[in-house]
């Protein structure tokens, strides 16, 4: 029967229907932060049970890290989280990069980095932006703290329900300045913020097949974004190339590999299959976009002005963000640039923006922030001296960790600031109480911090 290449991972997985719908999967790999595991790791103890797998458990810490390299203070909860962590993996046999480690960084970034991400997996972690992972062909998903100790406890998963299968074809040369970022800004503005809602999307097409390895994973990263349960995209020449990679010490070798790519070859939507829905986009003619409000469907493209709002949520969200209609996005001021998350934060993400940095001074005022996506980035791009042009610009340069993305480690913004953002949610109150995030590309975010207000990178 013709497949989808979320059923074929889907159909693999299942271990058993359970009694009364829905079906008991099986996990391949299992990531932890500090953040969602410490009352899992608990609920274990208290029931005197092990971890099932440590072998295919693996931990890192990223939301709570000081990018800014000050020592772990243990009398604040981030320290606490911290502590915890290592002491769970350290009780339970769980292999931890922890704090300052050469492995060490965002979940999201390390996973694909070390090898740990693999086509037709099965993927989880205590963390909405799991969808990142679904690059490489894997099902990856967020799960909650009770599921973090199931997954824990049985290497399995309760799946209520299987999600239905959305097709989102894009075509098109991207132009210059345009970049994974805006595709699927793109994509959530045309679907809206609950527009996959009880459906894992696949992206396929020309567009997302000339895209690196870096710009899927920002694609399939902000599914979540649009209520898709995951996102994932057909391994190809170009996966199977990112995991060939020396520097990957978690793939497997030998016959093990070769068994690994013969899978990825048939990890396609079969020519006869079909998705319970599909939609397409043509991004030919697509420009750099930019979030206005507190949601990413919320967005324009960068030479655009704030939008009349259409019902009393966007008439909220510009109140909020201190917006009036009419107003050209590019006359407004920002007091923050950051370019982190494990949206943009890798290696690539850099090199981009350090394109439009380099020769340039940040504008007078603006606070501007570099945080790599783990030890390893920030390694290669200081061996690339890309340190060196984002300092001399004028931009700090922090250590590996999830930063002003959440403002959950000390990088937040002040009640009422701005933000030009490369991180993937404008909440409210998301980098801080009363913050106003815009996001944005590593492109759009450099240009932005040297204008002083959002700026198109094209020039």
């Amino acid at each position: 029967m013709p497949s989808t290449l979320f059923d074929k991972v889907w159909d693999a997985h299942v271990v058993t229907e359970l009694p009364g719908g829905g079906s008991l999967m099986y996990i391949d790999r299992h990531l932890v932060h500090e953040v969602t595991s410490a009352q899992a790791f608990d609920g274990l103890r208290d029931a005197g049970r092990p971890v099932r797998r440590p072998d295919l458990t693996f931990a890192t810490v990223d939301h709570n890290v000081p990018t800014d390299g000050r020592p772990i203070d243990e009398s604040t909860v981030a320290g606490r989280q911290l502590a915890a962590l290592s002491r769970n993996c350290a009780e339970f046999g769980v292999p931890l990069f922890g704090y300052g480690q050469a492995r060490q960084g965002i979940v999201h970034v390390i996973g694909p980095q070390l090898g740990i991400t693999l086509p037709g997996l099965t993927l989880v972690c205590g963390d909405s932006h799991t969808s990142t992972h679904g690059a490489f062909g894997a099902l990856a998903f967020g799960i909650g703290t009770t599921e973090v100790e199931h997954v824990l406890a049985t290497q399995t998963l309760r799946a209520a329900k299987k999600p239905r299968s959305l097709g989102i074809q894009v075509e098109g040369e991207l132009g210059p300045g345009v970049t994974a970022k805006d595709v699927i800004l793109a994509i959530i503005r045309q679907l809206g913020a609950g527009g996959a809602t009880g459906y894992v999307a696949e992206y396929f097409g020309g567009t997302i097949r000339a895209l690196p390895m870096s710009g899927r994973m920002t694609v399939c990263n902000m599914s979540i974004e649009m209520g898709a349960r995951a996102g994932m995209v057909a391994p190809d020449a170009m996966t199977l190339e990112y995991l060939a990679a020396e520097d990957r010490p978690f793939i497997p070798r030998g016959a093990a590999y070769e068994a690994l790519v013969e899978q990825a070859h048939g990890l396609h939507t079969d020519a006869d299959a079909t998705y319970d829905r599909l939609v397409s986009l043509d991004v030919s003619a697509l420009k750099p976009q930019i979030t206005w409000g507190t949601t990413p469907a919320m967005t324009v493209d960068i030479d655009a002005a704030v939008p009349e709002p259409r019902d009393d949520g966007e008439a909220r969200a510009q109140r909020y963000m201190g917006l009036t209609p009419g107003t050209p996005m590019q006359d407004l001021a920002v007091n923050t640039v950051f370019i982190g998350s494990c949206t943009n934060s890798r290696i690539e993400d850099l090199r981009e923006a350090a394109r439009v940095v380099k020769g340039h001074r940040v504008a007078a005022g603006v606070r501007a922030m570099v945080v790599p996506g783990s030890q390893a980035v920030r390694q290669m791009a200081e061996a690339e001296g890309l340190d060196q042009v984002f300092i001399q610009a004028g931009f700090e340069w922090h250590q590996a960790g999830c930063s002003m993305c959440l403002g959950m480690n000390g990088d937040i913004l002040r009640p009422g600031q701005r933000s030009a953002s490369t991180s993937n949610r404008p909440y409210e109150g998301r980098q801080g109480p009363g913050s106003r995030t815009h996001l944005v590309s590593p492109a759009t975010a450099a240009a932005t911090a040297i204008r002083g207000r959002f700026a198109d990178p094209r020039g």
